[in-house]
């Protein structure tokens, strides 16, 4: 470490400079840290499973304008046409659609009372084939039967006595323990009972970034609505193949109403997360921006910084230094600098943390990114400077015995 005292001494007659790299590392770190923190949240947010089949499933909308049109009928005769479709591996009506944004839900509480705090959970109203049409796994209890499923006409209040929960809903209710859920009466309404008669492994809400998104219920309902859903799901393959079929199936048996908004529930998912996406590629965009603009900023000041002591360097290569020598006093001084800048940007992410944390309900920030953030730009550091420190290692001794550079 001899090269410490004249290292620091050349930094010091261009403090400026120096200190400027170093606090636009500073930043660098401060804002790539949290940035790289929020994009893993997006990103296990994005990959979360919805518990459905959705290679498989697909929605449309039927709505009817036709006068004296008998609901019931309409959508025993609809059912059927589909369930009887080579292809076709179950249907059911449904109020709403996983992801969508739109939805019904609903508080559950575990005793009766009208002062009870209760839990919310997303509602989805399908008859004895939902679990088969949305593809969710049934890890506990049965299915509905058919003689389980109810009108449900408009202004209705009443609720079925039978519901299957999320496990993650069932857990919630019974202190994180979901087997226990099984068979037990909740409470909708304040005080209209519900059996718990099986236990699906996950299914998400309407609305993804709701605290409680993993909360749903199936309840056996098919709804007396002029505006509702087929949900359908396919053999693997045939999906794509059979939404036209249907489509047109379904719009010509009945002209007294309108078949439109069919969708996948990927392009759903797609839509659901699109800001989030966005938002992930924007954090990107401005860590690799950032990046770049940092690794040029050094190797602008090491350029600098060479030109100014071409005469020196060309002394020093006269006197015996190698090239290697040369090259790493210029690493050494530049990882100084980077590592100035490294410890004021761990103190500038921790408190841009704490502020999100506050201001957002976010999560802390983890030491290990903290770490892998400090070592990845010492590691830019030293990758921006080494092409300067090359060209100042090839610095001829002759240049000593010219005149001043």
């Amino acid at each position: 470490m001899l090269e410490l005292g004249p290292m620091l001494r050349a930094l010091m007659r261009n403090k400026i400079g120096a200190l400027l790299i170093a606090l636009q590392i500073a930043l660098t770190l401060t804002i790539m840290v949290n940035a790289i923190f929020m994009m893993l949240a997006r990103s296990a947010q994005m990959a979360r499973p919805s518990g459905l089949d959705e290679q498989n499933t697909f929605y449309l909308t039927n709505t009817v304008f036709a006068p004296n049109y008998n609901l019931q009928a309409a959508l025993a005769q609809d059912l059927q046409r589909i369930r009887q479709t080579p292809g076709v591996v179950a249907a059911t009506q449904i109020n709403a659609i996983p992801l969508s944004g739109g939805g019904w839900s609903m508080s559950l509480q575990n005793k009766p009372g009208d002062d009870i705090d209760g839990t919310g959970v997303a509602v989805y109203m399908v008859d004895e084939q939902g679990i088969a049409a949305m593809g969710l796994e049934l890890i506990a209890g049965e299915n509905f039967a058919p003689s389980d499923v109810i009108w449900r006409d408009q202004g209705a209040t009443e609720w079925p006595a039978k519901i299957i929960l999320s496990q993650a809903m069932a857990a919630q209710m019974f202190d994180g323990d979901w087997k226990k859920a099984l068979g037990q009466t909740l409470y909708i309404n304040n005080h209209e009972p519900m059996q718990i008669t099986g236990i699906i492994k996950s299914l998400q809400a309407p609305w993804n970034g709701w605290d409680n998104v993993e909360n749903a219920m199936l309840v056996p309902q098919q709804l007396d609505s002029r505006n509702s859903r087929f949900f359908i799901r396919t053999e693997p393959g045939r999906r794509d193949a059979l939404m036209p079929q249907l489509e047109k199936a379904l719009a010509e048996s009945d002209k007294g109403r309108i078949v439109r908004n069919m969708q996948t529930m990927e392009q759903t998912r797609a839509d659901s997360y699109r800001e989030d996406l966005a938002t992930y590629n924007i954090l990107l965009t401005v860590i690799v921006v950032l990046t770049l603009i940092t690794g040029f900023g050094i190797v602008g000041l090491a350029m600098f910084s060479i030109n100014r002591r071409t005469r020196q360097i060309g002394t020093r290569r006269a006197l015996g230094a190698s090239q290697w020598q040369i090259m790493r006093y210029f690493m050494l001084e530049n990882l100084l600098i980077s590592g100035l800048g490294v410890l004021l940007g761990i103190g500038g992410a921790v408190g841009l943390n704490i502020w999100l944390v506050s201001t957002f309900a976010m999560k802390p920030l983890t030491p290990g990114l903290l770490l892998v953030g400090c070592a990845a730009l010492l590691a830019v550091g030293q990758l921006a400077v080494s092409y300067p420190a090359l060209i100042a290692a090839r610095i001829s001794p002759a240049t000593a015995t010219r005149g001043r550079a």
